[in-house]
């Protein structure tokens, strides 16, 4: 039986094959950010309040006009398909009895119109840009047109980072498994490289290194959807995302995947939302595994957590079901961790909570 998100990734160890395992698990280098991520969270304390009537929670919070019921959403993560064979359909599924919104990754083994079609108006779109812009521009409109609220835009990888873990195990999509949405481009297929992982050699062959500032206005121009910055850790890029129209910014190190080294999200999640000064909502990912967790980065001024890696353990498990066991799970732990904060709101969480 698994009792927290940490047993879901053993019990996915144990399905899966190692090279999908290997290509989620693994972070970039010496994995030094990756287990950053987890251990800073680990290393900040909570100042909980005592004899406060937390009878009664309320954990809905309300993201660009639509409500969910608690303040974790689902990350972009590709290629669901490696995992269990239903994928991304699962997945947005489970997003839905868990009444929260799916970021569904460019690179998923189902298509923007078939994961729209099962979800329930939950369903925002990461978009890596390609050197083509008419791929890109076709990507945005036909997540537009399949209801997609939302643009996440990920600013992180001008070129994948090194995870040696797949190109020891030389990664590449097996026979059967495409990126769907890329299809009519003729770009579905991450085959084996000659020397590196599969999927670095089609990053390097087709993302455009050339992106600066002036492609989020590009961006603004072709989609009336608010756009998400993916991959900010400093606060000077956090203003400049605002003056470049940004609707929100992900405070992300691509769960330690691109630059090894990067301090943890939550480490730097302060200083941004000092930043920011509240003119746009602040969001963060990377290492949350508690409710514990949760509470942490929005006494730090996160409006809300994404969760990644523990949403694809929870597929690799048992699909629909897994995942929603695993989103259950984080959120009555963050239940008990409120009561025993002594908070009973989200409004109610803040600095003062956390021992600095």
């Amino acid at each position: 039986m698994n009792i927290n998100l940490f047993d879901f990734e053993e019990e996915a160890k144990a399905k899966m094959a190692q090279m999908a395992f290997d290509y989620y698990a693994s972070g970039a280098n010496d994995e030094i950010s990756l287990r950053e991520n987890r251990q800073a969270y680990d290393r900040l304390l909570i100042y909980p309040r005592v004899l406060r009537d937390v009878s009664v929670r309320k954990m809905n919070t309300t993201i660009f006009g639509q409500e969910i019921s608690f303040p974790v959403m689902i990350a972009p993560t590709a290629f669901h398909r490696l995992a269990h064979a239903d994928g991304e359909i699962a997945t947005v599924q489970a997003a839905n009895s868990a009444g929260t919104i799916m970021v569904l990754s460019t690179l998923s083994t189902a298509s923007i119109e078939e994961v729209a079609a099962h979800a329930k108006g939950n369903l925002w779109f990461q978009l890596y840009v390609y050197r083509d812009r008419e791929i890109t521009k076709s990507l945005v409109q036909r997540a537009e047109a399949a209801g997609c609220k939302a643009i996440v835009f990920t600013v992180d990888s001008p070129v994948l980072g090194r995870r040696e873990r797949d190109i020891r195990n030389n990664f590449h999509l097996p026979s059967g498994i495409v990126a769907k949405n890329l299809v009519s481009a003729e770009l579905a297929d991450v085959p084996a490289g000659a020397e590196d992982s599969g999927l670095a050699e089609y990053i390097a062959s087709l993302y455009d290194q050339s992106l600066s500032w002036k492609h989020l206005e590009w961006l603004r121009s072709i989609t009336k959807l608010p756009i998400l910055i993916k991959g900010i850790l400093r606060p000077d890029d956090a203003e400049l995302a605002i003056a470049n129209g940004a609707s929100g910014i992900i405070v992300s190190n691509h769960g330690g995947r691109q630059l090894d080294t990067v301090p943890a999200t939550i480490s730097v999640l302060p200083k941004i939302v000092e930043a920011v000064a509240g003119r746009v909502d602040v969001y963060v990912d990377g290492g949350v595994r508690r409710g514990t967790d949760v509470l942490k980065a929005l006494a730090y001024g996160a409006k809300a957590v994404f969760l990644g890696r523990p949403i694809l353990w929870g597929l690799a498990c048992a699909g629909q079901a897994g995942v929603e066991q695993v989103l259950e799970l984080l959120r009555e732990d963050l239940d008990r961790t409120m009561i025993l904060s002594g908070v009973s709101s989200l409004e109610e969480i803040d600095a003062g909570l956390l021992q600095i």
